[in-house]
């Protein structure tokens, strides 16, 4: 297949996926009664917006009062790190635009090769609107999908596990 088309055809899935999340935002609070699966499913379709954050750490929250928080944050971590591909294959698609912008300066480019998975993992595990770029640049510098899903989701992991621990705390004591 042509790079060119295939590079369109990813970016289009990647909006598509996009615009999915956002139509059907509003029936992704009934996912909560599926208990781990539902974690899963939130934090999966949350993360899969690109530049539109979507409150899935909110669900995860509210279901740390009933369910297991290390589970909680096992399920919504890699949920989450599942729907963090959506960026990954935009970047992928828009390499060749990409290449232009980040392959200007030569010590840039070594550095994030070097540290793909720490900045990966980093951008992860703290809560920010930065990790979509994260993502795309990753597909853009063609780090490999599978490396770039273990930092992903080790992070996120991470990340929801201790929210879930902390939701679960607070919850307890009201």
């Amino acid at each position: 297949m042509d790079r060119k088309i295939e590079g369109a055809a990813q970016i289009a899935f990647a909006i598509i996926v996009v615009a999915a999340v956002l139509y059907f935002s509003n029936d992704i609070e009934k996912l909560q009664t599926y208990g781990y699966l539902g974690a899963f499913l939130i934090s999966m379709l949350s993360s899969a917006t690109l530049f539109f954050p979507a409150p899935g750490w909110a669900a995860v929250i509210a279901m740390s009062s009933i369910l297991d928080p290390v589970y909680l944050g096992i399920a919504a971590g890699l949920g989450s790190a599942i729907g963090e591909l959506t960026g990954y294959v935009a970047g992928d698609g828009a390499r060749d635009i990409l290449n232009k912008n980040i392959r200007e300066s030569k010590k840039i480019e070594e550095f994030v090769k070097k540290y793909d998975l720490a900045a990966i993992f980093f951008f992860a595990f703290i809560p920010n609107p930065l990790f979509d770029i994260a993502g795309i640049v990753a597909g853009g510098l063609k780090i490999p999908w599978w490396r770039y899903l273990i930092a992903c989701a080790a992070g996120r992991v991470l990340r929801y596990t201790l929210l879930a621990a902390v939701g679960n705390f607070a919850l307890a004591a009201i």
